[in-house]
């Protein structure tokens, strides 16, 4: 066990969050010479290139324009008005999402955060569908035929989204094709899609356009979003991309918010590259974001799992991030963490609304224990490593427009990250290798 307990080294708070980090030997020197790094890479110029919608995915020669779709005064008619008109679904229709990876994530975690009904209809209600949607994402029949029957689904009353960027993905090709055969009524269907002329051949009801610029994992801000948008509503919706539009005008307008964003992603690569934590654990101690460490785990890793750069002075790249709901997770792998003998690092999250539950109590202390351990009064084997350095993120409250306000700063900080790192966080060629040499497989053996 190291001897040296980690210490609470920088806070930063303002009116939607407030962040502490337990961590030793990152100082304030450090802190400026990663700066210096950053100033040489024009960090402050690349920043400003995405928000203005430059071309900043340079492999694939295009910008990425998610944080254009959601400020509302530039493109809330393109990227909501849009939306708006679309299907207008009448009380107790079902709604199943077909879809995968981003086409899947942010959807989910929206519908988990802001809807309540989970399993259950509701009850003469005249403004709501019947449930929370139901989200199909895989490539074994098992699971659209499970979801589809447990539910008790009537077919007239079941409407599809299709979710795929693309259109060619293969898992939701394939809970298309029994979705059809199902239903029996294409019109029935909606697309939402960069690829309209893939999903015209299907007859579907409508087709929403999704920009090519949006990446699937920045996707959330979308018309991608529009199944968890029926349920929430197009003021919650709204107050969700202005929580994201206000990251981005901190981002350039406040000093302290950089500053705060400097630090996470610094600390990210430097316990990374110099202390040799290569896994990061994202602990969620609220119900309604047990899916955020999902949401992020792909952010994170499809944006900075890439090859090094030959010229940076950085040569590991992304962390591998897992985790979860913190609550669970403390009776699984939290051993490991707390008396294990591997390097890892560990973001907490917890909302601040209500600081007598349960789960936030645990949230402090668990930081508290992973960054400092436990020695006093217990026998060799019942000690607590410490030493892990957390971060820890509590929450004024969870609404809307804070969950937009934090996603948009987790991509921030990736985006940092990515600069430091001289790699482009925007394509995902890891991923489409993958699809390649499947369908090359499926010909060879004639599936």
């Amino acid at each position: 066990m190291n001897k040296k307990l980690v210490v609470d080294f920088k806070t930063f708070e303002n009116d939607i969050l407030s962040y502490k980090a337990y961590m030793n030997d990152f100082s304030e020197k450090l802190f400026k010479e990663f700066d210096l790094t950053a100033k040489k890479l024009n960090l402050s110029k690349k920043i400003d290139d995405l928000l203005n919608g430059e071309k900043v995915n340079f492999s694939e020669d295009q910008s990425a324009i998610h944080s254009q779709v959601r400020n509302l005064k530039k493109h809330y008619p393109k990227s909501m008005g849009l939306i708006d008109s679309r299907i207008n679904l009448d009380c107790g229709w079902e709604i199943v999402v077909l879809g995968i990876g981003g086409s899947f994530e942010g959807a989910r975690l929206l519908t988990e955060c802001f809807n309540i009904n989970l399993n259950k209809r509701d009850v003469g209600s005249t403004n709501e569908t019947a449930r929370d949607p139901i989200f199909i994402t895989g490539s074994d029949p098992e699971e659209i035929k499970f979801k589809l029957n447990d539910f008790d689904l009537i077919k007239e009353k079941t409407f599809f989204f299709v979710v795929s960027k693309s259109f060619t993905t293969d898992e939701t090709l394939e809970s298309l094709k029994y979705a059809l055969e199902w239903s029996g009524d294409p019109k029935n269907f909606a697309a939402i899609t960069t690829n309209p002329k893939a999903a015209e051949q299907y007859n579907f009801l409508e087709i929403i356009e999704l920009e090519p610029e949006i990446g699937g994992r920045y996707s959330i801000w979308s018309c991608a979003s529009y199944p968890a948008n029926i349920k929430m509503g197009d003021s919650a919706f709204e107050s969700f991309l202005e929580g994201g539009a206000r990251a981005d005008k901190d981002l350039v307008k406040d000093q302290d918010y950089l500053g705060f964003l400097k630090r996470l992603s610094f600390s990210d690569i430097w316990l990374n590259n110099v202390k040799g934590m290569k896994t990061r654990a994202v602990l969620s101690y609220s119900w309604r974001l047990r899916s955020f460490a999902d949401y992020v785990q792909q952010l994170e890793m499809e944006s900075l799992g890439k090859q090094p750069n030959k010229d940076s002075e950085f040569k590991a790249t992304g962390q591998i991030i897992f985790g979860g709901y913190g609550p669970t997770a403390q009776h699984s792998y939290f051993q490991l963490l707390h008396q294990g003998t591997q390097n890892i690092c560990a973001d907490i999250l917890a909302v601040q609304e209500d600081p007598s539950t349960l789960a936030y109590a645990q949230a402090i202390t668990q930081a508290k224990l992973l960054s400092s351990g436990a020695e006093d009064l217990l026998k060799e084997s019942e000690k607590i490593n410490g030493n892990v350095p957390v971060n820890l993120f509590l929450l004024k409250k969870l609404d809307p427009f804070t969950l937009g306000y934090l996603i948009a700063t987790w991509e921030h900080r990736t985006f940092i990250t990515s600069v430091m790192l001289q790699i482009n966080p925007f394509d995902q060629f890891g991923v489409s290798s993958g699809k390649i040499y499947t369908k090359k497989y499926l010909r060879e053996n004639g599936a």
